[in-house]
């Protein structure tokens, strides 16, 4: 899923009904005392206000109820963690570039070898770095998501813990769905991430094209469009056209990579950024002893990660790997994406 972040609390009565229970939520009242049915009547206003046809927001937003399932699944997720270990990155690569991953992968490109090729020429971005963030994110379009789009943002900005950004979000899958999708063909994950590329609706707002000329962008079915809009993703993230996202590298024994951690503070997932080094031309590590195992030109600014420690992996991570990190704001996602990559053509 594509990061946005997002973040306190709610009433408990939620947490404990599931299933059936859900129908009679419409009167219980969010942290600011209204109840569903008026917050919904509310968002249809707004969605009416921004353009979307009356037709649309009475068949988006018709027997819509609370989900207490989306409401626990989002008081689930874990705040900022203040330990200062890390897992190993290791374990995680052997089972998200694994033999069943690298084979989906690579019959993938294979079949659709043309297709990405076409868009590769328009956007810049290699087919094998957009099949591998296809099969992560969605197992190559086997597993989107079950829920109900609509429902789902509908309750997370009723909730109110983070309103505005899931209040958006519901007026942008109204939008998408005013340009002629059916409110089934709008599931996906509880959080909002929809389609084969799990685009945020307001992403798809932006980002999602038209691959093969038809005149829509359809990222639920259609894999030139998917193919097309995760290009330009990463092409509007700033991707770099002919530069690899990363090589191995080869690191002297004793090296101490820690001198040479990064001094930035980045405002947005720090803890990913913290753990690469300082960026440096490949001429400067290669003077420090630290030698790429691929070809880099020697003027390319890179980063130096080595995850797991001494006498492990290495790497030399140049700007596009922080454009996959845009994607996902997270080194284990970004590796395995990276990895894949490479496996799918070798």
């Amino acid at each position: 899923m594509i990061t946005r972040r997002i973040a306190p609390a709610f009433l408990a009565l939620l947490l404990s009904l599931a299933g059936p229970a859900a129908p009679s939520l419409a009167q219980v009242e969010a942290n600011d005392g209204i109840a569903f049915d008026a917050y919904v009547a509310q968002l249809a206003e707004r969605a009416r206000a921004q353009g979307v046809s009356e037709a649309t927001v009475r068949r988006m937003t018709e027997g819509l109820s609370p989900d207490p399932r989306v409401i626990r699944l989002d008081r689930g997720q874990p705040g900022s963690p203040t330990r200062s270990g890390y897992p190993a990155l290791a374990p995680y690569i052997d089972t998200h570039v694994n033999a069943a991953r690298i084979a989906g992968g690579r019959e993938v490109y294979r079949r659709n070898l043309a297709t990405l090729r076409r868009i590769e020429r328009d956007f810049g971005v290699p087919p094998e770095i957009i099949v591998a963030i296809f099969g992560h994110e969605t197992s190559y379009g086997r597993i989107t998501g079950g829920f109900d789009l609509a429902r789902s943002l509908a309750t997370l900005a009723w909730e109110g813990r983070r309103r505005e950004l899931f209040a958006d979000e519901f007026i942008a899958l109204l939008k998408v769905a005013d340009r002629g999708f059916a409110r089934a063909e709008l599931t996906g994950s509880w959080a909002g991430a929809m389609g084969y590329p799990q685009f945020l609706p307001s992403v798809y707002e932006r980002l999602a094209v038209d691959g093969d000329g038809d005149g829509r962008a359809d990222i639920f079915g259609n894999r030139a469009d998917t193919f097309a809009s995760i290009a330009n993703y990463f092409r509007d993230a700033g991707w770099r056209t002919g530069q690899p996202w990363g090589v191995r590298a080869s690191v002297p024994g004793g090296f101490d990579v820690d001198a040479y951690r990064t001094r930035l503070e980045a405002p947005v997932c720090p803890r990913v950024h913290e753990r690469h080094s300082r960026w440096m031309t490949v001429e400067e590590w290669r003077a420090l002893g630290v030698v790429p195992q691929r070809p880099l030109a020697p003027g390319t600014l890179v980063s130096l990660f080595r995850p797991d420690g001494p006498g492990t992996p290495a790497w030399l991570l140049t700007g596009n790997y922080r454009v996959i990190l845009e994607y996902n704001c997270s080194n284990y996602y970004a590796m395995s994406v990276g990895l894949l990559a490479d496996e799918i053509v070798n």
